[in-house]
């Protein structure tokens, strides 16, 4: 088990896990796991961490079908500007690899926002914690869990 189950396990949310074989020359984690666990690529979600002011990091969980706008992401965290996180930090403040990055269970837990699109479906599938594992939940679980706020964040 990763952090990210054990914290959906511990609060005894209903949830499925999906597993395949992760294929390391894969150009995509997100569209990967869509095609091996056979969900819809909409309700498949990957997590980005961003800086936002170079001060602070915070989450994105957004399809993997689309691209994160900076300029929603660093507004939605009450700031100015953001950048994709350099991986170092990540890995650090998160404890996941990067492809591996669930936005449950992070060392360090980190402001999240979920994209509103995630609240058309009954369940989504995020990482949970290691390349080649997704956790199926409700958004709203989700966003419980990890005290998110619902916003957009779709680059148009």
């Amino acid at each position: 088990m990763t952090p990210g189950i054990n914290v959906a396990k511990k609060a005894r949310v209903p949830h499925r896990i999906h597993e395949y074989d992760h294929d390391p020359n894969s150009e995509s984690y997100g569209t990967e796991a869509a095609e091996k666990t056979g969900a819809e690529p909409a309700r498949v979600f990957k997590t980005l961490v961003a800086s936002v002011d170079n001060r602070e990091l915070v989450v994105g969980v957004l399809p993997v079908t689309s691209m994160l706008s900076m300029k929603l992401i660093a507004r939605a965290a009450g700031g100015k500007k953001a950048t994709m996180a350099d991986k170092q930090e990540v890995q650090r403040a998160t404890g996941y690899v990067l492809g591996g990055v669930s936005p449950l269970g992070q060392k360090r837990r980190l402001k999240t926002f979920i994209d509103q699109s995630a609240c058309n479906f009954d369940t989504i599938y995020v990482s949970a914690g290691r390349r080649g594992l997704e956790i199926e939940l409700a958004p709203e679980d989700l966003a419980n869990l990890t005290n998110g706020r619902f916003t957009d964040l779709q680059q148009e």
